[in-house]
């Protein structure tokens, strides 16, 4: 009698520790990682989706990277939040980069429903490549324009760079192999957040950002071409999981309206807005949506 009394305590318990849990099945989760960029997009999409569709959107932004959304989506937590295809085929897939933008994407797009379930919905409309930056004031006195130029005075700089790209196939390791770049010292990892500031105060010489970052213009920087094409195309992507499209199929629809509606020059903007202008993400993304007559 005690093993049943017991055993009807625990089970009631549980009862209550599941009623207070969320249902994700009463909406969907946008996630983003943590950079401003991805905040807006994830806001653009969740505001979109709620405006269309009148399901209800919780938002989980500025998770830490690309490792941690992947793995959000997989246990069910996420439902969809924005990629890049570069970042895509090389930090995730595995696989090696290449220049052929419709291939990476076509590459990607079977690699994620294959070995995923994941929905890779149409390009956004811009592409966001890393971006090797250094102060106008030394690309102007040295007369520097592309990174191979660039090279020849990397032993007198001091590097920055983001964690991930640190580590990343596509990332510092190749760069330095591919345009033989040789640092006074070791670069420092630092949060993307504090790169500019770093540039900006003389900390270091160079660093790498995203070419739509908001700040490369306002700060008077330069973005060094990649003369040799070390990077592949990163097309900002909507990732959706199969589940969350069987449940909400006007996701899919909504996602798709999307496709083509940001070009480089807007999200730069919006970039700025947010870090420059100190606005919030969310009401960037509404009047994005609004000036483009997405939404009323």
């Amino acid at each position: 009698m005690k093993f049943k009394s017991v055993l009807s305590a625990l089970c009631c318990a549980l009862m209550v520790c599941a009623g207070c849990m969320p249902d994700h099945h009463s909406g969907i989760v946008v996630a983003s990682k943590n950079f401003t960029e991805q905040a807006v997009l994830g806001e653009i999409m969740a505001q979109y989706i709620e405006y269309r569709t009148r399901i209800p959107v919780e938002r989980r932004f500025y998770l830490a990277g690309t490792f941690v959304c992947q793995q959000a989506m997989l246990a069910g937590r996420a439902d969809l939040y924005p990629e890049y295809t570069g970042t895509a085929l090389t930090a995730v897939l595995k696989e090696k980069p290449s220049g052929d933008e419709a291939a990476v994407y076509e590459r990607v797009k079977n690699g994620y429903a294959q070995r995923f379930h994941f929905f890779v919905m149409p390009s956004l409309g811009f592409n966001n490549t890393f971006a090797v930056i250094i102060r106008g004031e030394d690309a102007r006195r040295l007369n520097i324009h592309t990174l191979s130029e660039a090279a020849k005075y990397s032993s007198q700089w001091k590097a920055a760079f983001g964690y991930e790209f640190m580590e990343r196939p596509d990332g510092y390791p190749g760069l330095a192999s591919t345009y033989n770049l040789h640092f006074a010292r070791p670069p420092v990892a630092m949060d993307l957040g504090l790169l500019y500031r770093a540039i900006q105060n003389h900390q270091v010489d160079l660093i790498v950002g995203s070419s739509t970052d908001g700040l490369i213009p306002t700060l008077d920087l330069v973005v060094l071409e990649d003369d040799r094409h070390y990077f592949p195309p990163y097309d900002a992507v909507p990732i959706v999981r199969q589940e969350t499209i069987q449940r909400y199929p006007m996701v899919k629809t909504v996602l798709e309206e999307l496709a083509g509606k940001i070009n480089q020059e807007e999200m730069q903007k919006m970039n700025y807005a947010v870090d420059g202008e100190h606005r919030d993400a969310a009401d960037v993304a509404a009047e994005f949506l609004k000036r483009k007559g997405l939404i009323r």
